[in-house]
């Protein structure tokens, strides 16, 4: 597909690969610091916020500054699929608003822990929650009325469907996106919804209008393959490898990223890829994804950004 305008794409890595925040065991004893310059030195020109971060700008500027890396996102652990109550969801997150805002960040990326089993390695996936309708209606009005809160803070959200959670299937994410907003973007993720049995590109075709930003995990299909589903949980998974880098993977990251490219998305594509440092080293991972990702990249069309920290 020919196209007249260039599109402009940025990349961007997770922490996790270095510090898993619900598997500890799964984490080198690295700094922030050395976390920051691998990744930078693999080209990556983005990091997403983890528990090694300092919270205020103050001490986070000049780290980033230091590395030449931007802030290109971070999680949020949301309750609203429990409780309902905006009002506890608006104060946990005004500080961490007033903290992106002031190091540039694009977003802060809204993750469902409520009524979710994604943390709790002794209940296996089968056993995930299941939202009625009015459930999921009702949950996903209260979304954007959050997500439209934040945005007029001064900083968006994008919600992540993910694994062991409320909005895992397929079917889940396209109930929840008719319910919704345009208050409330989606994250992408390619490697939780492989996991969850969904069809990538399909899904993409469905939803690509609200898609701000995207996550590139890939997925190893024969660890997913041989999950027992009744007996293991989502930890379980990750534990066995059940995640990868794009290039080390199952998925078609060529056919993925086109589609984006098609759709005339501009933005960051965020490797986040939780696995054993110890068996798939974090700054080699990094590596064999950055290359994959130039590689799928170039050919959709995409010029990737080489600036990490702004007006460095």
């Amino acid at each position: 597909m020919e196209r007249s305008e260039i599109l402009k794409a940025k990349l961007g890595m997770s922490p996790i690969a270095w510090w898993n925040d619900d598997l500890i065991e799964l984490s080198e004893d690295v700094s922030l610091e050395e976390c920051l310059r691998q990744s930078r030195s693999a080209g990556f020109t983005g990091m997403e916020q983890g528990r090694r971060f300092p919270g205020s700008p103050e001490e986070m500027l000049p780290i980033l500054k230091a590395a030449d890396v931007t802030l290109c996102g971070g999680w949020f652990s949301g309750t609203l699929a429990a409780d309902g109550d905006l009002g506890a969801n608006q104060d946990r997150i005004r500080p961490m608003i007033e903290l992106f805002k002031a190091v540039d960040a694009p977003c802060i990326v809204y993750g469902e822990v409520g009524r979710s089993i994604q943390g709790n390695r002794s209940i296996p996936l089968a056993r995930k929650a299941v939202l009625s309708d009015d459930e999921m209606k009702a949950y996903a009005h209260k979304l954007t009325e959050f997500g439209e809160w934040c945005a007029d803070q001064g900083m968006p959200l994008s919600y992540h469907h993910h694994m062991a959670a409320v909005v895992q299937f397929e079917h889940e994410l396209d109930a929840f996106m008719n319910h919704s907003g345009e208050g409330i973007p989606l994250l992408f993720d390619a490697g939780h919804m492989a996991f969850a049995g969904g069809d990538v590109l399909r899904t993409i075709d469905k939803h690509h209008k609200r898609i701000s930003h995207v996550h590139v995990k890939d997925v190893r299909a024969d660890v997913l393959k041989a999950l027992d589903w009744n007996t293991q949980s989502f930890l379980d998974a990750v534990a066995l490898g059940a995640f990868t880098v794009p290039g080390d993977g199952s998925l078609d990251f060529g056919a993925i990223v086109q589609k984006f490219a098609d759709y005339g998305y501009e933005g960051w594509f965020v490797v986040e890829a939780e696995q054993d440092p110890k068996k798939s080293p974090p700054l080699k991972m990094a590596q064999v994804g950055h290359k994959e990702l130039m590689r799928v990249m170039t050919a959709a069309g995409y010029t990737v950004e080489t600036q990490g920290f702004p007006n460095a």
